[in-house]
């Protein structure tokens, strides 16, 4: 029998220097060095399994991530993005982003995590994945709704989703355990309808952006 793609992937998407596209098996070692030297920007915010930040985040476990990547993306529940930069003709990794728990029929809708080299915040690299990603889901990936959830006191993540204008949807109290506790999380979503007019998320977020300057 022969294997059918899932909506939207493989792709890659790019805006500026700005580039996602699948991860590769040899991301192991740049994947392990952002995520080592982003310790205290990153785990405050992600749940994960018992053991040390090293060793969850050594380019030996960067197999398993990938495994695991691979898969859901074959099975159509993710399409995860290795968010990379291009300056200087070199394409270098500077964070994640995944649409994941992907549900088709009447729903067609997703969830966005993502998370960035502490060493490029501000610089808009993230809003701009979010926007790639988004009307490439609404297009090609065949989705209708994406969900963001986020902790309240994370600032830097909640202003990602306010400068692209996502919703704010839902209080979820003790939604998920992660840093040893059952945290609450913000809802954000956004509907295919709500920027269509606009010709898309990043057309929306150029504007914005130009706007500021």
């Amino acid at each position: 029998m022969r294997f059918r793609r899932p909506p939207g992937w493989p792709a890659v998407l790019m805006d500026g220097p700005v580039v996602l596209r699948p991860y590769r098996r040899s991301d192991a070692v740049a994947w392990s060095e952002i995520r080592r030297a982003n310790r205290d920007w990153l785990s405050p915010w992600e749940s994960h399994v018992p053991g040390s930040w090293d060793e969850l985040n050594s380019p030996a476990a960067f197999r398993f991530v990938h495994a695991d990547q691979r898969r859901s993306a074959r099975t159509g529940e993710g399409m995860p993005f290795a968010v990379c930069l291009r300056e200087d003709g070199h394409e270098r990794l500077v964070g994640h982003l995944n649409v994941g728990s992907i549900v088709r029929r009447a729903f067609c809708s997703g969830y966005i995590g993502y998370w960035v080299d502490s060493r490029v915040a501000g610089r808009g690299v993230m809003p701009t994945a979010v926007a790639l990603a988004v009307d490439h889901a609404f297009g090609p990936g065949g989705l209708h709704r994406v969900e963001v959830n986020i902790r309240p006191e994370n600032t830097p993540s909640k202003r990602v989703v306010e400068k692209l204008g996502f919703r704010e949807e839902a209080y979820h109290v003790r939604y998920m355990h992660i840093d040893g506790a059952w945290r609450d999380h913000i809802g954000y979503a956004m509907t295919n309808e709500e920027v269509a007019a606009e010709g898309g998320l990043l057309a929306r977020w150029h504007r914005v952006r130009d706007s500021r300057g």
